[in-house]
């Protein structure tokens, strides 16, 4: 089962600790004035300075689709991850899972990182079992638990721990822990960004393959326009809408062409890879004729 997700108009600042403003003039304050905690400002006092990261976010997430979003560093992409998945709030705007506004951590949602974060201690089977809901079973999580290590190719492997297995492995741990509590929205923060291209590309293929035997909505952080045009039904683009501003929102949503599971080759996909590129300020002379 799975549930689209929805932002209207969300965005997100920050107080910047130890500065504040006072008739648009940045002054030094002390940790208190600049905190989040911090009470109203009087009027005629120092306000906390702020940072703004994202700004006037609108976004559907089609149920049992994957969204890619891609855009440079420091854009506010994993903050976005952080708000659907309740570990921040927004400052402004609101976002719900299916129809119910999300106000903090939901079981209905999972989250997996760039870095595995597997327990060194525990076996493989072990640390998918964590994912598991605490209300669970031991019967039910030991079947839940080896039907996953099945879906990603680890049962031989159960038993082991975290250092006898390869990167490509753990990381497939990783998924198999987040799909635990059969989530029915999944948060992707770079999930492959830590391995080695080859591996990269077949937990790529990974990835859809579980997806096909367990729809669910997917949101897919990446910095990898190809892997984001590979995998995503929708690529979302975020970045500065000018060169004075800071504040990052949705440039463009692009629909990918074709169905899964695509040609690499597909000269549609290498169209709209330089395209994206060249929006993302990366010159890929794409179609300029090679020199003989």
């Amino acid at each position: 089962m799975s549930l689209p997700v929805t932002l209207t108009d969300v965005s997100r600042a920050f107080r910047m600790p130890g500065e504040a403003t006072r008739n648009g003039r940045r002054m030094r304050t002390g940790r208190r004035t600049a905190s989040l905690g911090s009470p109203a400002t009087a009027p005629g006092t120092a306000a906390p300075a702020t940072r703004a990261v994202l700004r006037g976010v609108d976004l559907v997430l089609p149920a049992g689709g994957i969204t890619a979003v891609i855009g440079p560093s420091g854009c506010g992409k994993s903050t976005l991850l952080r708000l659907i998945g309740g570990l921040d709030t927004p400052s402004t705007g609101t976002i719900t899972l299916g129809e119910a506004p999300v106000t903090g951590t939901d079981e209905r949602l999972a989250i997996g990182f760039q870095e595995p974060r597997l327990l060194p201690w525990r076996s493989l089977a072990a640390n998918v079992a964590i994912g598991l809901p605490s209300s669970t079973a031991r019967a039910d999580g030991a079947a839940r638990v080896a039907e996953l290590l099945d879906l990603v190719g680890l049962t031989a492997s159960a038993h082991l721990r975290p250092c006898q297995v390869s990167g490509g492995m753990a990381q497939r741990v990783s998924l198999a822990r987040a799909l635990a509590r059969r989530p029915e929205v999944l948060l992707l923060d770079e999930p492959f960004g830590a391995l080695d291209a080859l591996t990269r590309l077949r937990m790529q293929e990974e990835l859809l393959r579980v997806h096909a035997a367990q729809p669910t909505t997917v949101l897919l952080v990446t910095h990898d326009v190809e892997e984001a045009l590979y995998l995503a039904d929708q690529v979302v683009v975020l970045r500065t809408l000018a060169p004075d501003e800071r504040d990052a929102s949705i440039a463009r949503v692009v629909t990918v062409p074709a169905d899964r599971p695509r040609d690499r080759a597909d000269s549609r996909l290498a169209d709209l890879r330089a395209d994206l590129l060249e929006e993302l300020g990366v010159p890929t002379h794409h179609g300029t004729p090679a020199l003989v």
